[in-house]
Parts: structure tokens; C-alpha cells; sequence
């Protein structure tokens, strides 16, 4: 009986944790302080958010792990944040060309605010930037060929 009653405090206590906690929604802290977002990515070729939230020069760390099982070579996953204005679709289409460079296009490098390493099944990286101090949306997605093309984005809002 006791065990049972440790049992169920337990599980409403683990219920309230979780109320109201979105997986979706978008990561923001004050200026001041290091904004952390883990995003991960799976063999469903989906970003588990789709929106970072940011302040201008704020300092950024992204922990990206890829939590499929496919091998790399056939589901890699990165993170790449755009510069603002970047024609993503043209990006996109160069990263294809890139295989050598784990799909990140040399020719377009001007255009890349921070990336992670392409990463296999169960593999993390960890990068750590500044934000933009221009405020406004900025892309990221999954330079992987067509990731991008089945919707594998986000938005980076500066504010």
C-alpha cells in the first residue's frame, strides 16, 4: 500500500512537471545569459523545434544530436544558420554538390552564420556563437540533400 502511494505521488509529480511544456516552442533567455537549445533530429528527416528565439549578441549554444538509427551516409543530420537574406533554396541545391564538405558548400560559406558536423545516427556535436545583432528571422535547417526540401527548417528570431 505505501509503495503503491509513493508510487502515484510520484507519477503526479512527474504529471505537473510536464504541464504546459511544449516541445515546439521556442527557446529564449535574457541577454545577459547563454541561451542553450538542444535540437534533434531523426530518420523522420524533422527538426524536434522550429523556432529559436535569440537577443541581439546574445551568446549561443546549440547541442544537436541525431537520435535516429540510419547510417550517416544515407541520414546524416546538421544544423546550419543562415545569414539574413541567404536564398535558402539556392543554398540547399549547393549543399547537394557538397559531399566532400558534409554538404556544407564552400562557395556559399559567406553566407553561414555557425553549423554543426554532419552527424550519424546517435552522434552530437555541440557549437557555441554569437547572435546576429541585426534583429529579424533567420533560417536554419539540415544541408543533407533534399532535408531541406522535406521541410527539415527553422526560424532563428532575433529580437
Amino acid at each position: 500500500m505505501k509503495t503503491k502511494l509513493i508510487f502515484s505521488l510520484l507519477a503526479g509529480v512527474a504529471l505537473l512537471a510536464g504541464c504546459g511544456k511544449n516541445d515546439n516552442a521556442a527557446p529564449s533567455v535574457a541577454a545577459s545569459s547563454v541561451l542553450t537549445v538542444e535540437i534533434s533530429a531523426n530518420d523522420t528527416m524533422k527538426f524536434n523545434l522550429s523556432r529559436i528565439e535569440a537577443k541581439a549578441g546574445q551568446e549561443v549554444k546549440i547541442i544537436m544530436t541525431n537520435t535516429g538509427t540510419l547510417p550517416k551516409a544515407v541520414m546524416g543530420h546538421n544544423f546550419v544558420l543562415l545569414a539574413k537574406g541567404t536564398d535558402e533554396k539556392a543554398f540547399a541545391n549547393a549543399a547537394v554538390a557538397a559531399a566532400a564538405s558534409d554538404y556544407i558548400p564552400s562557395s556559399m560559406a559567406g553566407n553561414i552564420i555557425a553549423h554543426t558536423k554532419l552527424l550519424g545516427a546517435k552522434q552530437s556535436d555541440e557549437i557555441t556563437f554569437k547572435a546576429p545583432t541585426e534583429p529579424g528571422e533567420y533560417v536554419f535547417m539540415c544541408s543533407f540533400p533534399a532535408h531541406y526540401l522535406t521541410g527539415m527548417k527553422g526560424v532563428f528570431v532575433v529580437q
